[in-house]
């Protein structure tokens, strides 16, 4: 009879254990070279705000995730060929990327910026900027904005596979200077060595046309797990956890309004 009881109870706990023990792992695309969003440690883990606020939301969902790294232009083919199933990576929503990808609600939101040598003069019609060979990470909203705004301006656009190459230009001296989400180059380069002697210049940059709606968690079209993310992602900021890991990196507020 004990021995029954033993068997009925341990069935029991079977059934109760949480479902998504029996699910798929999501693998969830990250480029980390993007600090204080996502970098190496010395150890070579993966740290940063997408990779906490990520870990967060796998949490709350009670999913096992699986990070794949991958070169930010990479992320979305790897995406669409089922090599990832979604996308972290500071990705701005903007109606050029939904043609390809559904978005979650966004998770933070920050201005573009241009960064160049202390005291250089950019006015709001950037017209100072004619013949200033300006880095931007390739495949980026930033490369498009480049491309499309400061170029005809006569700005001299150079591609990179990496902000952090970029930054190492810049203080080269081979770039005249770059632009990027203003949180990511003033936590990864205007504070720190490197960055000694540059600033932010000129206005900033926030046209919903290229920066979109802020930055949101890209998953397959019509995938149901961009309804999970979203319930994750409201939960986390109910309950003080994105507060938590927001207070870990920024000193304000970074989902913004």
């Amino acid at each position: 009879m004990k021995k029954l009881v033993l068997l009925g109870a341990l069935a029991l706990s079977v059934l109760s254990l949480p479902t998504f023990a029996d699910e798929k792992p999501v693998k969830i695309g990250i480029e980390a070279a993007y600090p204080p969003f996502a970098s190496k440690a010395p150890d070579g883990s993966i740290v940063g705000f997408d990779y906490d606020i990520g870990n967060a939301l796998c949490e709350e969902m009670k999913v096992k995730c699986v990070w794949v790294e991958q070169e930010f232009d990479g992320l979305i083919p790897a995406l669409k060929v089922r090599k990832i199933d979604a996308i972290l990576s500071s990705m701005s929503i903007t109606e050029d990327r939904k043609k390809s990808v559904d978005f979650t609600n966004k998770y933070y939101n920050t201005p573009a910026r241009l960064v160049m040598k202390a005291g250089t003069q950019v006015s709001d019609g950037l017209a100072e900027l004619k013949g200033k060979n300006i880095g931007v990470q390739r495949g980026s909203i930033h490369e498009r904005f480049a491309r499309e705004v400061l170029a005809p301006l006569g700005a001299e656009i150079k591609p990179y596979g990496s902000q952090n190459e970029i930054y190492l230009d810049v203080a080269a001296g081979r770039l005249d200077g770059t632009v990027a989400d203003a949180t990511l180059l003033d936590d990864g380069f205007l504070k720190t060595d490197a960055g000694k002697g540059f600033a932010f210049v000129g206005p900033a940059f926030t046209d919903v046309n290229y920066f979109g709606d802020g930055v949101g968690i890209a998953v397959r079209k019509g995938d149901a797990l961009k309804d999970k993310i979203n319930a994750a992602i409201a939960a986390i900021r109910a309950n003080g956890k994105y507060k938590q890991i927001q207070d870990k990196y920024f000193a304000f507020d970074i989902y913004g309004k």
